[in-house]
């Protein structure tokens, strides 16, 4: 799909530690600020419970799942709009990222510098936030201008209701508040698609705590919690320094033993990736045969040809119908066979949106 997650965060809240525990590419994770400076990327699996029953049922030689693309983003201090620091390179890799997951430093510990000397996690948020507005209230100005002589001139209707949805998103984000909380209709955010708003991307805030608040949060997540109530962004917490523990394990085995001494039933990177995949507004759809059994990614709202098309173009092409088992159905009958005898194979065709966990086959004719 090419969509990506950027990690985001002030230098030192333990987005880097956080990455590497996502990934395999090894970001260095040094104690000073700016030790990201390039763009890391990382093709991240998404867990998925479901591939591993669907594996049992029909014994494929192969299984392959899905993936999300996480990009670590380098450390933003104040004044980064303006060119500060890493300022002009983190705004244009941000700007290139569909989603963002806000890494806040959640936990107390001298041997760790905070960039601004003490930890509040509302603070350094509000920091990451002006300096992204001020970035957003400077293209939105641009278009403003252009559109403002198109509006006055003209009788272009639509030209007059761009330039009506514009001062909205001004007068929001003058006020502090991000574009994606701006009271605009889904039909009207159109109108700032072309300039792509850093504020408007969906949001995930990821709370880094100590391993004592890993289950219960502490008062600087409630504070978070409290802070960003009304954005409706999800708010995660996890223990990077513990996650990169448990990615260093070398079996299964041993990171359940691990999970299960300290109460946890899967890592909070798992929590994590299965959050941003859902953020991105994706969703699987699986092909389940005795050759592979694979998880596919889409956008949630797919029909049955766009989704063909994302396993090859000349499935959309020259599709002609779709067999579909739903994923509970499979699994209660135990095999496709299984499904069309008690009538739970439906035939689908080019108008049918296709459901998360949909087993699929597609007939097609090019």
């Amino acid at each position: 799909m090419g969509l990506q997650c950027g990690i985001v965060g002030l230098p030192n809240v333990g987005k880097s530690t956080l990455f590497n525990c996502l990934s395999n590419a090894k970001a260095q994770a040094a104690n000073f600020p700016f030790c990201t400076i390039e763009p890391n990327v990382g093709v991240i699996t998404v867990p998925d419970e479901r591939l591993a029953v669907l594996e049992k049922l029909v014994k494929p030689e192969r299984v392959l799942p899905t993936n999300v693309e996480i990009v670590d983003i380098a450390g933003l201090v104040k004044g980064a709009s303006k060119g500060e620091g890493l300022g002009n390179q983190f705004l244009g890799n941000i700007r290139e990222t569909d989603a963002i997951l806000h890494v806040l430093r959640c936990f107390d510990d001298p041997n760790v510098v905070h960039v601004d000397g003490q930890v509040n996690p509302v603070r350094d948020k509000e920091t990451i936030d002006y300096e992204l507005i001020l970035k957003d209230l400077d293209s939105l100005e641009k278009k403003l201008q252009k559109t403002e002589k198109a509006a006055k001139v003209g009788t272009d209707k639509d030209a007059k209701k761009a330039f009506e949805v514009l001062k909205i998103y001004k007068e929001h984000l003058e006020s502090g508040q991000a574009a994606r909380s701006a009271p605009v209709s889904e039909l009207d955010r159109k109108h700032i698609e072309d300039i792509y708003l850093l504020t408007a991307k969906p949001v995930m805030y990821v709370c880094n705590v100590d391993e004592a608040s890993v289950k219960t949060g502490n008062k600087h997540v409630d504070a978070v919690k409290e802070a960003v109530k009304n954005e409706n962004a999800e708010v995660i917490i996890i223990t990077a320094a513990m996650e990169a523990e448990i990615a260093g394990l070398e079996s299964y085995e041993d990171r359940q033993s691990f999970l299960q001494d300290i109460g946890l039933e899967e890592p909070g990177v798992n929590k994590l990736i299965k959050s941003a995949y859902k953020l991105l507004n994706l969703s699987t759809y699986f092909t389940a045969g005795v050759k592979e059994v694979r998880a596919w990614t889409i956008t949630k709202g797919m029909t049955a040809p766009q989704a063909a098309g994302v396993i090859h173009t000349d499935f959309e092409r020259g599709f002609i119908r779709a067999e579909v088992i739903a994923y509970d159905d499979f699994v209660k009958y135990g095999s496709e066979a299984a499904c069309r005898d008690n009538g739970k194979l439906r035939v689908e065709g080019k108008e049918y949106v296709v459901v998360d966990g949909d087993v699929m086959h597609f007939r097609f004719n090019v």
